[in-house]
């Protein structure tokens, strides 16, 4: 079977190869360059040509930055101004991974595509479904929840199986040539950012804005440094006048430029409401959902009724944030989700 493997340049793609080399499979490798970062893709795929050399398979580059701009990075840059927390990996996996990549895999006659991603598929009466990882503190089956039927069909996930640390000693045993491990970077969690959003957004926006801090009741209680600083649920970075307790963002204000904070118990909410991004429309009924990506899950009775989702948590979550995802799994698989509002 011919396969597209998408290389990151990392570990894990690059024992994806070996994985499927072994299988038997025609293996046809790509690089998409997605961020303006250029030393970092130099780096990244001269990884891949030497996997690529060594195991003996077709790889090549897609330019896909104009498109990343236009899709993610803008969005990114947009929510934040907007006064949210945005999930740009959720974004980027239906319009580009697994969107665009797809789409140009399937047009260089590749049957399925492959990913080093921490998830399984499984198949429930009859369709296929994103499932979680073998290995817990790895999986990444919440990023996943937004793509298309079509993208799940055409999945493999060779690594779902696996634990990470089983995966690094594999790797380098079976491909010595490899080199050190130190030559080969942690995937990051955000692409495009090197050290934190902040400094990524501060190339095109004023950030640092100082801000007025209230209370539920309106009241001016501190100052902060700006609204795009912050998210539901930080505790940290601004002040308030005689606070005896820990207060924490409960709300922002981004067309005043001011954040609201509380208690923790104030902090504290049951119904989650968000913008369904569902493949399909799945049954309401008892669930479990996930609110941010290091997050439980939580049993929640889920509805869905005009493009709408709602949870109502059998117990209380902190941190709710606007733009993240809300995701709905059945057991340990994925049904659907949507984007918090």
């Amino acid at each position: 079977m011919k396969i597209a493997l998408l290389m990151s340049g990392g570990v894990d793609s690059s024992y994806c190869a070996y994985l499927l080399k072994q299988a038997g499979h025609e293996v046809l490798g790509i690089y998409l360059k997605l961020h303006d970062k250029e030393e970092k893709h130099q780096i990244f795929i001269q990884n891949c040509i030497k996997v690529s050399q060594n195991l003996g398979f077709e790889f090549q580059v897609i330019d896909a930055q104009k498109e990343f701009k236009e899709k993610v990075y803008d969005e990114f840059i947009l929510s934040y101004q907007r006064g949210e927390t945005p999930n740009p990996c959720a974004l980027c996996n239906p319009l580009m991974k697994f969107g665009l990549a797809l789409q140009k895999a399937l047009e260089l006659g590749c049957e399925k595509i492959a990913t080093g991603h921490y998830a399984r598929i499984q198949e429930i009466n009859g369709i296929k479904r994103i499932r979680e990882a073998k290995d817990p503190s790895k999986d990444q089956s919440y990023f996943l929840y937004a793509i298309s039927q079509q993208a799940i069909d055409s999945l493999i996930f060779p690594l779902g199986d696996y634990f990470k640390n089983d995966v690094k000693k594999e790797a380098f045993e079976a491909m010595p040539w490899l080199g050190s491990l130190e030559t080969y970077k942690e995937s990051q969690e955000i692409c495009f950012v090197e050290t934190s959003y902040i400094d990524i957004l501060k190339k095109t926006l004023q950030v640092d804005q100082t801000g007025i801090v209230r209370d539920l009741e309106g009241n001016a209680i501190g100052q902060h440094k700006g609204y795009m600083q912050y998210t539901i649920g930080k505790r940290k970075g601004f002040s308030i006048k005689g606070a005896l307790e820990p207060h924490y963002v409960l709300g922002i204000n981004p067309q005043k430029n001011e954040i609201t904070v509380g208690t923790k118990d104030q902090l504290a909410i049951k119904e989650v409401k968000a913008l369904n991004k569902s493949l399909d429309h799945f049954q309401d009924g008892e669930y479990e959902v996930k609110i941010r990506y290091r997050s439980n899950k939580t049993k929640a009775k889920v509805t869905l009724q005009d493009g709408m989702i709602t949870a109502m948590l059998d117990e209380d979550v902190f941190g709710v944030a606007k733009g993240q995802a809300l995701v709905i799994y059945q057991g340990d698989c994925v049904l659907g989700g949507g984007v918090i509002l």
